[in-house]
C-alpha cells in the first residue's frame, strides 16, 4: 500500500493479487450473491486505488481499511437494493471428502448449508460480526475498526449473534 501511496500503480496488482481471494470470500457470505460479491470487491480495489491517501498505516492495518471499504460497499448496495440480499447460500461450494461415505457426506453438506442459512437469516450488524470473526479470522478489535464499534460491542453482537444461531440450529446439534 505505501507503493501505492507513492505512485507505483502497478502495487495495486500485487494488492489485488493478495488480498482478492479473501475479499471476495467475504463478501460472499455477506451478500450471498457470486456476482455481487465479484462487483463489490472490484469496486473496492477501486475505491482503494481513488483513496490511496486516505490511507493512514498509523491508524488502521490494511486489512482493516479494506474489509471496511467492501462491509460499507455490500450495505450500500443491500440499501439501495431495498431489500436483504436473497440468494440462497446453498449454492456455495462445499469442501466434498471423495473417501467420505456418501451419507456422511450429504449429512454435512446439509448440516453446512443449515449454518450457512441460520447465519444469513442474522441481522446485518451481527452478520458480518460472526463472518468476520469465524471466517475471516478477525480479532475483535480488527472488527470493531472494521464495523466502527468496540471491541465490547463486537463481543456482544457475537453473543447474541451465537445466541441466535445456537436457537436456530438446535436441530442439527
Amino acid at each position: 500500500m505505501q507503493a501505492l501511496r507513492r505512485g507505483d500503480d502497478s502495487a495495486l496488482d500485487r494488492l489485488m493479487a493478495r488480498w482478492q481471494t479473501p475479499l471476495r470470500a467475504f463478501l460472499y457470505r455477506h451478500t450471498q450473491n457470486e456476482f455481487d460479491s465479484l462487483d463489490l470487491a472490484q469496486e473496492t480495489f477501486v475505491r482503494v486505488y481513488r483513496h490511496r491517501d486516505r490511507f493512514r498505516p498509523e491508524a488502521a492495518r490494511f486489512s482493516t481499511w479494506l474489509f471496511s471499504i467492501a462491509l460499507n460497499l455490500a450495505r450500500d448496495r443491500a440499501r439501495s437494493l431495498g431489500r436483504r440480499p436473497t440468494t440462497a447460500l446453498e449454492n456455495a461450494p462445499e469442501q466434498i471428502d471423495p473417501v467420505a461415505h456418501p451419507r456422511a457426506q450429504t449429512e454435512s453438506n446439509e448440516r453446512a448449508g443449515a449454518v450457512r442459512a441460520a447465519i444469513a437469516e442474522l441481522p446485518d450488524d451481527l452478520r458480518a460480526a460472526v463472518i468476520l470473526f469465524e471466517y475471516e479470522a478477525k480479532s475483535h478489535a480488527e472488527i470493531a475498526a472494521i464495523v466502527k464499534a468496540t471491541p465490547k460491542a463486537v463481543e456482544t453482537r457475537l453473543y447474541r449473534a451465537r445466541q441466535l444461531l445456537r436457537k436456530n440450529l438446535a436441530r442439527w446439534l
